[in-house]
């Protein structure tokens, strides 16, 4: 009989009905398909399994993060070869990637006479019909309504008590877990961080002795950056211990506790306006669709008339009909538990609905391209620590939900957008000079 990788490969083009364009390496060592594509590694029969019990891209993210599948080559070009016939449906349930979903389960129910043969074959490879369990990092069990305070809690401890160390791997010494703003793609990751940071100070007109909240503050950079650099009171607000305890010591250790404060805080419960100025950096992609008019009006009513609002959010392409959006399954099991994206359109309306005058909008999706770029490459070049503080299964996540992301900016299925909103006051005086971006030098 053929190899295992001639068999699958057949199966797949069955299933396709068109070339499979990577090649295929399995368990039993043979190798099938084009010579200079990225190979997919097969290791062993209950990544079929997988595939089988849940098909589409879950089925996919479980395989990998088990380790029963993996990419022999450049894994950028190989998810960038795979994203339309793995995610990209959209909303056609005949595009590539709603075909393979709708093939696979065919398959394992036998329900489609042309591809009985595929079936059939696809079962004596998988072996046993037995739906393999999760891996132990998949987010199961969440509790109560969606967004309320206490799950927004869990799935932000899910996603960033990993461990600070681990994200000082990633991230590098800015501990910035946002979009940079790159002069030149050459340019370092901390130097495209630092000018994010001023970009945004510059944009929000930061002043000396103004008071500036920053919403989901992270490890603390951009509040310090802004008390350092621009004079400001700042406080960060955070829901994760973790990064709150890291924050507090940086500030400590910058000498800075007169000016800034960390808290373990939703931004529900901030009561201590007005601000002077806000900044919510990669935040509001966890306060989903129900909570979003609930959140601009807040925040709108922390701020003083004439106040700013600087809102860093990742947005995706708008669908025809918006009821049909799904949160994507890989990201939602393993990476943001309850994470939404909206089209920026939605974003700024709802920002004008609660009362701002959106003044600016820029869009930065090639730039966070190159952030996860350089956070893979920092990722790669600390694995074995990384694996140590964490586990194989979660930094094998890390690798997959950065580089698949990075593949998806670059495609503009995901896009990164700086809104700039002010409490304009009743006089209309905005305060925003007549030629906006003179932040940009």
């Amino acid at each position: 009989m053929a190899g295992a990788a001639a068999r699958i490969t057949k199966i797949a083009e069955e299933v396709l009905g068109a070339p499979l364009p990577i090649r295929v390496r399995a368990w039993d060592h043979s190798v099938a398909g084009p010579p200079d594509a990225p190979a997919l590694v097969i290791r062993n029969r209950r990544a079929l399994r997988r595939l089988l019990f849940k098909p589409g891209e879950l089925g996919l993210a479980r395989a990998w993060v088990a380790g029963d599948l993996d990419i022999e080559g450049d894994l950028f070009q190989a998810l960038d070869t795979m994203a339309s016939l793995v995610w990209e449906r959209g909303e056609d349930p005949d595009a590539p990637a709603g075909r393979v979903s709708k093939a696979l389960a065919a398959v394992r129910s036998l329900s489609r006479p042309e591809l009985r043969g595929a079936a059939k074959e696809m079962l004596r490879l998988a072996g046993l019909p037995i739906p393999p369990a999760p891996p132990a990092e998949e987010v199961t069990r969440r509790h109560g309504p969606l967004h309320t305070l206490r799950r927004d809690k869990e799935a932000i401890s899910h996603h960033y008590d990993v461990g600070n160390r681990f994200y000082e791997l990633v991230l590098g010494p800015s501990m910035v877990y946002s979009c940079a703003y790159w002069p030149t793609a050459d340019a370092t990751l901390e130097e495209a961080q630092r000018d994010k940071l001023d970009l945004i100070c510059r944009k929000l007109d930061l002043r000396e002795g103004q008071r500036l909240l920053d919403v989901g503050c992270g490890w603390g950079s951009m509040v310090l950056h802004a008390a350092r650099e621009y004079g400001v009171r700042a406080v960060g607000i955070t829901l994760s211990e973790e990064q709150a305890a890291y924050a507090r010591k940086r500030v400590a250790d910058a000498g800075l506790t007169d000016q800034v404060e960390i808290r373990v805080q939703d931004y529900r419960e901030v009561k201590d306006g007005p601000y002077d100025a806000i900044s919510s950096i990669g935040m509001a992609e966890h306060v989903g669709r129900k909570r979003y008019a609930e959140y601009a009006a807040d925040l709108h009513a922390l701020l003083v008339p004439g106040g700013r609002l600087l809102n860093h959010q990742i947005g995706r392409r708008p669908l025809l009909d918006e009821e049909a959006y799904q949160v994507d399954e890989f990201i939602d099991r393993y990476v943001f538990p309850d994470g939404e994206l909206a089209p920026v359109g939605r974003t700024v309306a709802q920002l004008e609905e609660a009362g701002f005058e959106a003044r600016d909008v820029e869009a930065i999706r090639e730039h966070y391209a190159l952030t996860l770029r350089a956070w893979v490459a920092n990722l790669e070049r600390h694995w074995d620590e990384a694996v140590r503080l964490t586990s194989p299964g979660r930094a094998r996540v890390w690798r997959l939900y950065m580089a698949a992301s990075a593949v998806s900016f670059e495609r503009n299925r995901i896009g990164v957008n700086q809104v700039l909103a002010v409490r304009t006051p009743d006089s209309g005086r905005s305060g925003v000079p007549l030629r906006t971006r003179v932040w940009q030098g």
